[in-house]
């Protein structure tokens, strides 16, 4: 069995206090890791050296970085009890990650081909981040745009990021902090600790310091410690989660999307040809992104949409993790998924919406098979926009249908993560254009999931950690 180790600025720790990981279906022991306490992450990262890469140029950080992504596809990494040697495969990090997490093992790979995009594309991403400035403008800390003076500083000395369980996809977020020079402190999901672990060990093997890494098991104080402790950070996590930080500019949120489709009245009648797009944005990744559509807006037939969707996502079934036909993933935590579908329930008693998907399967959404638990997905009607189903979001296949008159759609679709307008009207996109509230704006059939890496969905890594100053400087005698 493996042990997990703490890292402490790269230095494997093991504490007194461990947890037993276990296989979502069998209940067998799958690792045992260490867990830090909020004392220990306190002091570790009042202490850490924030200049550890700052003796490399971004260019060669995104060498490192491209080396990195091929061995964690490819690469026997050191992850594991050092003293006992233990290292992992591709193929047992997909298998530990698909154990723990109940994520289908199609998808794992899926998730993890994503991380190795952004790790190979590093000088995309960065393109994207820092608007196509010169790189070299963040080694020598001032260069030239267009004729233009340019100077940043980091701000964030040093990041870290509260990281979740259910899509091992999120990670890809914080790798170009790496490139970007700011060491970094990961608190990784309880029941997903593969892929910080494995990203980690495939940027030391390509030479990256292994100084600039801290990985902390820990509890929500010691959540809540590392957070206060950097100087910027990543929180993932659920509204009740990220409530707390807010107002805190230091800490970037990524809580849930409410990511949705947009029909407008040029396109409503059109619906039955986007009805693939739909399903994609709804049941993609086992429904388990921010950037899943949950919410389906449109001028007029909402019922007609909502029958179709139903239709088409209630022959899902429950299956094995390890079945190459599998959909939805298995929850690791079974009274999460009982307590999911009685929320839903709850709601569902105040008149004005049906789950039509239970109506077609003629069977709860939850299902129970060989001691394993899943929600399979659920397609919503609602009557009225104001219903509370209509704008919700779950751990599952989830989209509430519900009509709305477009000139009214952007006020009443509260925040959006990801918001993909089906319409060519142009007074509709201007005011879409215009709209505070989609942080994602997609003009034309694009899915709510699919996303390019060089335009960020959800806040700036750059500027979450750089900061631009005025700067005048003489030339050189």
């Amino acid at each position: 069995m493996l042990n997990i180790p703490i890292l402490r600025a790269g230095q494997a720790y093991e504490s007194i206090e461990k947890v037993t990981l276990v296989h979502h279906a069998t209940g067998q022991p799958v690792a045992r890791m260490s867990m830090a306490n909020s004392g220990l992450i306190t002091r570790d990262l009042h202490r850490i050296d924030d200049t550890v890469l700052e003796g490399f140029t971004v260019d060669q950080l995104q060498d490192m970085s491209r080396k990195a992504a091929r061995l964690f596809l490819e690469g026997d990494l050191p992850i594991g009890d050092p003293a006992a040697g233990q290292t992992q495969t591709f193929d047992a990090y997909i298998e530990g990650l698909s154990a723990t997490t109940g994520m289908p093992v199609g998808y794992c790979r899926k998730n993890a081909a994503k991380i190795h995009r952004v790790m190979d594309e590093i000088d995309l991403v960065l393109a994207g981040l820092t608007r196509g400035f010169p790189r070299d403008v963040l080694d020598r800390g001032f260069g030239y745009q267009d004729g233009r003076m340019l100077s940043f500083y980091r701000a964030g000395r040093t990041f870290g990021a509260v990281l979740p369980s259910n899509s091992p996809g999120v990670h890809s977020l914080w790798i170009p902090a790496i490139a970007l020079k700011a060491p970094i402190a990961l608190k990784p999901g309880r029941e997903e600790p593969w892929s910080p672990l494995r990203i980690i060990a495939a940027f030391i093997a390509a030479g990256v310091p292994r100084e600039a890494f801290s990985f902390y098991p820990t509890d929500h104080a010691g959540a809540h410690a590392l957070l206060d402790a950097v100087d910027r950070s990543m929180l993932f996590g659920d509204a009740s989660t990220t409530r707390p930080y807010r107002d805190d500019p230091t800490v970037e949120l990524h809580g849930p999307g409410f990511s949705k489709i947009l029909l407008g009245d040029d396109w409503a009648d059109d619906w039955p040809r986007h009805l693939d797009l739909m399903v994609q944005s709804i049941a993609g990744n086992a429904g388990r992104s921010c950037i899943n559509c949950s919410g389906i807006w449109t001028p007029r037939n909402g019922r007609a949409i909502a029958e179709a969707l139903a239709e088409r996502l209630a022959g899902v079934e429950a299956l094995p993790a390890g079945d190459p036909r599998a959909e939805v993933a298995a929850f690791a935590r079974p009274a999460m998924a009982a307590g999911i579908s009685a929320m839903i329930d709850a709601e569902l008693r105040q008149a004005g919406a049906v789950d039509l998907t239970e109506q077609k399967r003629g069977s709860s959404r939850l299902v129970q098979r060989d001691g394993v638990s899943y929600l399979l997905p659920t397609i919503i009607w609602c009557e009225d926009n104001e219903h509370p189903l209509a704008n919700r979001e779950y751990l599952l296949p989830f989209a509430a249908v519900t009509e709305c008159p477009t000139r009214d759609m952007i006020d009443r679709i509260g925040p959006t993560l990801i918001g993909s307008a089906l319409t060519a009207d142009e007074d509709f996109r201007r005011r879409l254009m215009a709209a505070a509230n989609i942080d994602r704006l997609n003009l034309g059939a694009f899915p709510t999931n699919q996303i390019s890496w060089d335009q960020p969905h959800e806040g700036n890594l750059f500027e979450h950690l750089y900061r631009q100053r005025a700067f005048q400087v003489e030339p050189a005698a």
